[in-house]
C-alpha cells in the first residue's frame, strides 16, 4: 500500500527511517534489541531473521519469498534487533538465515581485520566465523559508504571514479557524519592521494546538503534512496578505501540443506546495488508493503 505525503515529508520520512544504516557507520548497528527466542525452528522450518531497519526487512522477505517458493517451510521474525542478538541467535540455530553485511560483518568477529577487498573480506569470515555459521555466496549488492555528488558536477568535472576527486578535491567541501573526518581523512590521503578544502558535519542531512550545494561531495549509502530522488552520482571506489559490504546470507549450517543453499545463492547473483536501489526507493520513499516488493522483484528476475 502507498501513503502519500508531502515532498518534505517524504523526505523527512525516509531520512529517519534510514537512520539505523546510514552516517557511515555498521548497517545493523541498533540500540533496540528484541530477542528472537532460543533453540532450533520446530518442525524443521527454515527460520528468517531480520535487523530492525525497512532495508534488513525487505531483503529478509526476497529470501523468504524464494525458499518457499522452493518447497521450503519459512518461518518469518522479522525487526529483530541489533547484530549482537542476531548474530547469537543464528550461532544456536534459533534463527538459520540472515541478511548480512560481509565487511561489517568481518569487522563484528575480528575486531583486527584490514581485509578490504570482497575476496579478502569473505576470506577473513572463513577463517573467522564460528563452526556453526556460514556465509554463503554474496551479491554485487552492497549499501556501502560512498563518495558521492550531483550529476551536474560528475558532468562537469568528469567524475565517475573516487581517483577522479583528486583533480578538483582541494575545492570541495565534503558532507559527513561527526566522525567521518576522524575515521576517513588519512584513508583518504593515503588510498587516493585526495584532499578536501573543508569537512563538514552534515550527518544524515548530506544527501540534501549535497542536493543544495551546502558541500560538493558527500558520504551516502549506496543504497540511499535519496541518491535517486536527489539525482545524485555515487562515484566508484575503485582503490577500495571502503572496505567491501556486499549483501549475503549468514546461515545456521546445521539448518540448511542444499535446496536452501541454492535458493538464496540465486537470489544473490540476480541482486545489485542499483536494483535495491530502486527497491528502497518503494520501501523508504514509496512506502510499498516490502513483502510486496520482494515479491515483485523475484517475479521479475524468474525466481518465483
Amino acid at each position: 500500500m502507498k501513503r502519500l505525503f508531502s515532498t518534505a515529508a517524504v523526505i523527512l520520512s525516509a531520512a529517519l527511517t534510514l537512520t539505523a544504516c546510514g552516517g557511515g557507520g555498521d548497517p545493523l548497528t541498533s540500540a533496540s534489541v528484541s530477542p528472537a527466542g532460543s533453540g532450533s525452528a520446530a518442525g524443521g522450518k527454515v527460520v528468517v531473521g531480520s535487523a530492525n531497519f525497512p532495508e534488513n526487512v525487505l531483503l529478509a522477505e526476497i529470501y523468504a519469498q524464494a525458499l518457499e517458493a522452493k518447497g521450503v517451510q519459512v518461518d518469518k521474525k522479522l525487526n529483530i534487533g541489533s547484530r549482537e542478538v542476531l548474530f547469537d541467535q543464528a550461532k544456536s540455530g534459533g534463527l538459520t538465515v540472515l541478511p548480512e553485511y560481509i565487511g561489517s560483518l568481518l569487522a563484528f568477529v575480528d575486531k583486527t581485520t584490514t581485509a578490504k577487498t570482497k575476496d579478502d573480506v569473505v576470506a577473513g569470515l572463513k577463517e573467522k566465523l564460528p563452526a556453526e555459521l556460514e556465509v554463503l555466496e554474496p551479491a554485487a549488492a552492497e549499501d556501502n559508504n560512498s563518495l558521492t555528488v550531483t550529476k551536474a558536477t560528475a558532468d562537469k568535472d568528469g567524475l565517475a571514479t573516487i581517483e577522479d576527486l583528486v583533480k578538483v578535491g582541494k575545492n570541495f567541501a565534503v558532507g559527513g557524519p561527526p566522525e567521518f573526518q576522524s575515521r576517513q581523512e588519512k584513508n583518504f590521503k593515503d588510498t587516493y592521494g585526495l584532499e578536501f578544502k573543508e569537512w563538514k558535519k552534515t550527518g544524515d542531512a548530506t544527501a540534501d546538503a549535497i542536493k543544495d550545494g551546502t558541500v560538493q561531495v558527500g558520504n551516502v549509502f549506496t543504497t540511499d534512496p535519496k541518491i535517486v530522488i536527489n539525482d545524485l552520482v555515487s562515484l566508484k571506489d575503485t582503490k577500495n578505501a571502503f572496505a567491501a559490504d556486499n549483501i549475503a546470507p549468514l546461515v545456521n549450517k546445521a539448518a540448511v540443506n542444499d535446496t536452501v543453499k541454492s535458493a538464496l545463492n540465486a537470489v544473490s547473483a540476480k541482486l545489485d546495488t542499483p536494483g535495491l536501489l530502486a527497491l528502497m526507493k518503494r520501501v523508504a520513499i514509496d512506502k510499498d508493503d516490502a513483502a510486496t516488493v520482494a515479491k515483485d522483484w523475484l517475479t521479475q528476475n524468474s525466481l518465483l
